[in-house]
């Protein structure tokens, strides 16, 4: 969609003139120097088709129709195998990267927070030989305090250096990997480390004082808690049989165990490498069982979407590792020689909260070539940069929606655009560093404005990525000459997948033009199932008659010609209302999502009601100007809670609903505005910022009721 401008016509038609131009005296140069001819027939290209050529079947890659890819390097069949090729290979090549803290200082604000500001200096780095011995001293120290083979032990940790220390360590040692997310709350803490049964825990000292003290007296098996990043404080309320180390005194009996003699009992491929616990988006989260040989697989599918791929790249790692994009994102960078260069969201950019006025955040200072996101944080870049070139002067704000305009019709044709991207996109491409050259995004679907707008402004490509924790992340991902939006790309090389009919929803694989229907994953990437939970296992996982392991995702999918899928809708999130309708939730918030009053917005719809509701998180700035506009005064609580303010909201809902195409049904009729954001410590959003539905139903039961006309006492 193209952005709006207030230029002359007259003016336009002499602008358009220069423009035509200058493309057509460039057009010859550029078509032979850039390299691009190849680039724009890819991108037509068929880049997967159902193996049987029926549209009913199976789809591949047409880079792996005969057989799936399993293993990155012959023999390379377990992680630490992987690692350890990868650390012949590239011995002393930097791997990991850490800042270190120059200065902490508390900043009070207006309102009387005080907020810890940091300033940072320089990357410090380890290389693949440094990682390799922290690891392999790490792992035996583990065995020293008792951990044996195959049993379980749990991550609870910030995405850092000392966690893929860790992780490699158990790889090495097959000792089964319990990850969890550093902003679960506690009773998700206290049921995963029980379900677990684990005697020790890996963790950091700020996690352990702010969560784990609250709940370590019921984790009754809990021996021991090792601290990543030094001795923690005294702690006075500690259970008694509960030994605190740091990382740095594990790693040192490791080196000084005599392990001459001991024969180690070394992973197979079918061995547990990971219990991933899920984010909890629709309940309790569920361990996940991944194996070495389905990690792999998913990280040689992943690795081949990515070209050039190696010891020239750069990636930043801030999300959770926890998380399976993450650490599949993590393992192929490790696996091809790039480096990783640790941060966090609060320390990311420059204008990122934890770091001090007029100091470099970590994108500055490491300048990235790859980099991975989930849609929250690209649709707050998104409206952030939007924002100021609101805020420009109108020659300001006409060139750069011009330089805009242009380039979007360019890339729809598949050029490039490299005066716009040196004199116009240079100052936003900064923000990330300025040396990007692939941002894949994943976690959730991302919106076809923010996906177009990051394409243009970022000047690299913008891939999206739809894997699952139960398929080791893979799925599909994006080829970098695709440029087209709102799909996710063609099945991976390690993966096949298939549609079947979903009568309820009305989608069948028979459909025309396009195949339709839930979205099943097979392949060796698709793991063994839930841990201590048969019954789901069963319902979510199959078998054919081929041995093949099939995994139902509950997306609805549809195949377009070249064989790229598109994600169209969600069982859970479709909702029949009273009247026989069915609203896709999911669609509803895509469509309302993007709008500069909104932060985040859940809809909310029932089976014994005729409408759809919402709830609204709105963005400060902007629904405090529109009650300026409207004479209405008031803290920011009386305005979000104002009957007035949720009328004129909602009526803004209204307009964009109708000029995305929603049905009347479709939009809401009642909202209610929330003062507060929804983050992941809110316990109503994931890690990846999906919303946690059941969650946000509980919080707002009260208003539900309310809206839906129920007495409320």
């Amino acid at each position: 969609m193209k952005l709006k401008h207030n230029i002359n016509p007259v003016l336009l038609q002499f602008i358009n003139f220069i423009i035509l131009l200058y493309s057509f005296i460039t057009y010859i140069p550029w078509y032979i120097l850039s390299g691009s001819r190849e680039a724009i027939a890819k991108s037509k290209q068929v880049k997967a088709k159902p193996v049987n050529n029926k549209p009913v079947g199976a789809y591949r890659s047409v880079n792996s129709q005969h057989c799936l890819a399993s293993v990155l390097y012959p023999g390379c069949d377990t992680l630490d195998k992987v690692f350890k090729y990868a650390k012949t290979k590239f011995k002393d090549k930097k791997l990991l990267g850490t800042r270190e803290i120059l200065k902490e200082e508390d900043e009070i604000q207006p309102s009387g927070k005080v907020f810890k500001k940091v300033i940072l200096g320089r990357y410090t780095w380890l290389s693949y030989d440094d990682v390799y011995i922290k690891a392999v001293n790490f792992g035996n120290g583990l065995a020293v305090l008792g951990q044996q083979p195959k049993t379980n032990i749990a991550i609870f940790c910030e995405t850092r250096a000392e966690w893929m220390i860790a992780a490699q360590a158990c790889f090495m040692c097959n000792y089964q990997l319990v990850t969890l997310y550093a902003t679960l709350g506690g009773p998700a803490i206290v049921h995963g480390l029980n379900e677990t049964e684990v005697t020790t825990i890996i963790t950091s000292k700020e996690l352990m004082q702010t969560k784990l003290k609250e709940i370590v007296s019921q984790v009754p098996r809990l021996r021991h808690i090792i601290t990543v990043d030094g001795k923690p404080t005294t702690w006075s309320e500690f259970p008694k049989g509960v030994i605190v180390h740091t990382m740095a005194s594990v790693q040192a009996m490791g080196a000084k165990a005599d392990t001459g003699n001991k024969q180690q009992a070394r992973p197979i491929p079918s061995d547990i490498a990971v219990i991933m616990y899920t984010s909890g988006s629709t309940g309790v989260p569920k361990g996940v069982m991944i194996s070495h040989c389905n990690i792999i697989a998913g990280i040689t599918g992943m690795a081949e979407r990515i070209p050039n791929l190696g010891e020239k790249d750069i990636y930043i790692g801030y999300l959770p590792l926890a998380h399976v994009l993450e650490l599949s994102a993590e393992l192929v960078c490790l696996s091809h020689g790039c480096r990783i260069g640790y941060s966090s969201p609060q320390t990311l950019a420059d204008q990122s909260s934890k770091i001090k006025k007029g100091s470099k955040g970590d994108v500055t200072t490491l300048r990235p070539t790859l980099m991975a996101a989930v849609p929250e944080i690209m649709d707050r870049i998104y409206k952030n940069v939007m924002n100021k070139v609101n805020e420009m002067t109108s020659f300001q704000r006409n060139l750069f929606i011009l330089a805009y305009n242009y380039k979007m019709e360019q890339i729809s044709k598949g050029y490039t655009t490299p005066l716009c991207d040196s004199l116009i996109f240079r100052k936003v491409r900064m923000l990330l560093g300025g040396k990007i050259r692939i941002l894949l995004c994943g976690g959730a679907p991302l919106s076809a404005a923010t996906q177009r707008f990051m394409n243009i402004c970022f000047c690299c490509p913008v891939g999206q990525g739809y894997g699952l924790t139960e398929s080791a992340g893979a799925g599909t991902i994006t080829d970098v000459w695709d440029y087209t939006t709102g799909r996710v790309g063609a099945p991976l090389v390690c993966c096949e997948i298939k549609l079947v009919n979903w009568e309820e929803g009305g989608y069948y694989n028979t459909d025309k033009p396009y195949p339709r229907g839930e979205i099943l994953i097979g392949g060796q990437n698709v793991t063994v199932g839930y841990y201590k939970n048969e019954e789901r296992t069963k319902k979510d996982f199959i078998v054919d008659e081929n041995g093949q392991r099939w995994l139902h995702t509950g997306d609805i999918g549809e195949f377009h010609q070249d064989g790229c899928l598109k994600i169209i809708d969600r069982k859970k999130d479709l909702v029949k209302l009273q009247a026989g309708e069915y609203v896709s939730l999911g669609k509803v918030e895509a469509a309302l999502k993007n709008l500069p009053l909104v932060d985040n917005i859940c809809a909310y719809a029932s089976s014994f009601h005729s409408y759809v509701i919402g709830f609204v998180v709105p963005n400060q700035k902007e629904l405090a100007e529109l009650a300026r506009k409207k004479g209405f005064k008031g803290t920011w609580e009386e305005i979000c809670n104002s009957p007035e303010m949720e009328k004129e909201v909602l009526k803004v809902l209204a307009e964009a609903a109708m000029a995305a195409n929603l049905e009347k049904f479709e939009i809401p009729v009642k909202i209610r505005l929330s003062p507060d954001p929804w983050t992941p410590e809110t316990g109503l959003v994931t890690d990846a910022f999906k919303l946690k539905r059941k969650e946000l139903t509980a919080y707002y039961q009260a208003d539900i009721d309310q809206m839906y006309g129920k007495n409320v006492k």
